[in-house]
């Protein structure tokens, strides 16, 4: 799509813009970085926390310049929330509780996360509707909001989308079936692996300072970090990237389905790339 739009790609990955993290974000390689010029990736260091505000305002000024300068802005990537964030603007909420955070990641652990999800539907129904009872991250967020605020986040999310000149225009996401993606998430994670990643992610913990909380959450991370300090064997932390790689794939389909800028592209998974690109451009 880069080559057909003569288009400079800007990455809608929220774990793509910390450095060393390669592997396990199957960032671009350099080649192809150097064949298409790629945009907010590799710009902090992994101890840092880099926010969705920081990202729209890294975002918009790329796509504004590239614009400016007869280029097309391609935003490839699947976070969710910095896709809504580019269309519908950003939700300012109140700052982290971390002494909340953490009491509550202690009810996750000694209850289970279904008991976090049971309170949001009580307090939130419409977010807890929409949250998968295993979304720790975004469940902890919705409750840490009515704690401090008193109104459910759901009512602050509720963002129309931007005038057309303020947003990508076309938005597509790519609909396979389930059972292909299901066998491509488990092989595409036994690639990374055998292609370090498990060494990766230990450079990153000995690096000083090591990850910061963002970084530590990242999806597979988390899990090869938890193997590193004992907490699980290899095949067991490999066992549940893959789980949580395709409950994340769900939860995406999710997020798509319920933006109306948003179009479903069907494919079987068998395509070549430029068939994709040839349907997408019609």
């Amino acid at each position: 799509m880069a080559q057909r739009l003569d288009a400079e790609i800007i990455s809608l990955d929220s774990m793509a813009v910390y450095r060393g993290m390669d592997i396990g974000t199957a960032k671009p390689t350099l080649s192809e970085r150097q064949q298409i010029i790629h945009h907010l990736i590799d710009i902090a260091d992994p101890d840092q926390d880099f926010s969705v505000t920081e990202f729209v305002r890294l975002a918009a000024a790329a796509a504004t310049s590239l614009v400016e300068h007869g280029r097309t802005p391609l935003f490839v990537g699947g976070t969710g929330l910095y896709l809504r964030s580019i269309l519908r603007g950003i939700f300012e909420g109140p700052e982290a509780d971390w002494d909340l955070r953490r009491r509550l990641e202690q009810q996750a652990r000694e209850l289970g996360p279904q008991s976090l999800h049971d309170q949001l539907a009580v307090c939130d129904p419409a977010t807890a509707a929409r949250l998968h009872r295993n979304d720790m991250r975004r469940i902890i967020r919705a409750l840490e909001v009515f704690a401090l605020t008193g109104q459910p986040i759901s009512d602050d999310q509720r963002h129309r989308p931007r005038p057309a000149q303020e947003r990508p225009r076309v938005v597509v996401w790519l609909e396979p079936p389930r059972n292909w993606l299901r066998e491509r998430i488990d092989r595409r994670v036994d690639l990374m692996m055998e292609a370090g990643w498990l060494d990766e992610t230990h450079r990153l913990m000995q690096h000083n300072p090591p990850p910061g909380r963002t970084a530590r959450q990242a999806l597979g991370y988390r899990e090869l970090i938890d193997h590193l300090q004992g907490r699980m064997t290899l095949d067991t932390a490999v066992g549940q990237i893959k789980i949580a790689t395709r409950q994340f794939a769900k939860r995406q389909h999710t997020w798509f389905r319920n933006l109306e800028e948003c179009r479903a592209l069907p494919i079987t998974g068998e395509e070549l790339p430029e068939e994709i690109a040839a349907r997408i451009a019609e």
